[in-house]
C-alpha cells in the first residue's frame, strides 16, 4: 500500500513540474524586457509604476529613465549631453502621459522622489514655469530639496 502512494505521489508531482515548467519555445527576450525594473542612472533609485515625475531621454535609440526631472538635468550635465539636442520627455501629472520636456509646464512646490519639487503639467496651470527655468533653478541649486529655498517657497 505504501508503494501505491509513493508512486501516485511520484506521478503527480512530475505531472505538476512538466505543467507548472518553462517552455523552450517561448520568448524569453519579451519575458525579460516586461519585467526589467528601471533604475534611475543619477540616483540609482527604482523608478515608481505609476511614473509620476519621471522623464526620459532618447539619445539616438539609447534610453534612459529618470525617477525626478532634477535628476535628469543633472545627468545630463554630468554627461556633457545638451537636453536640445535629445529627445527628452516627461512624464505629464494631468494628462498622464509622456509630453516633450520643453512643452511642459511646471509647478515648483511638489514632492516628487528626490524632493527636486519639479512637477510637469501638459495643461498651464498658474504659477507655473517653464522647461529652460527648470533647468537654471536645478543647476542653480534653487529646489525643494535645499533647505533655504523650500523654507522661501513654502513660507515657513
Amino acid at each position: 500500500m505504501t508503494k501505491f502512494r509513493l508512486l501516485g505521489f511520484s506521478f503527480f508531482l512530475a505531472l505538476f513540474i512538466a505543467l507548472t515548467g518553462c517552455s523552450s519555445e517561448s520568448d524569453s527576450s519579451l519575458h525579460v524586457e516586461n519585467n526589467t525594473k528601471k533604475i534611475c542612472p543619477q540616483c540609482n533609485m527604482e523608478l515608481p509604476k505609476s511614473n509620476l515625475h519621471t522623464s526620459k531621454i532618447d539619445d539616438d535609440g539609447d534610453i534612459h529613465y529618470f525617477d525626478d526631472t532634477g535628476c535628469m538635468i543633472l545627468w545630463t550635465k554630468d554627461n556633457d549631453i545638451d537636453l536640445k539636442s535629445v529627445n527628452a520627455k516627461i512624464y505629464a501629472n494631468d494628462t498622464k502621459k509622456y509630453i516633450n520636456a520643453f512643452e511642459a509646464f511646471y509647478k515648483i512646490d511638489e514632492r516628487t522622489p528626490m524632493l527636486y519639487g519639479f512637477s510637469a503639467y501638459e495643461i498651464e496651470c498658474e504659477g507655473c514655469i517653464d522647461f529652460d527655468e527648470v533647468i537654471m533653478r536645478m543647476l542653480r541649486g534653487e529646489h525643494m530639496a535645499n533647505p533655504k529655498i523650500r523654507k522661501q517657497i513654502l513660507g515657513y
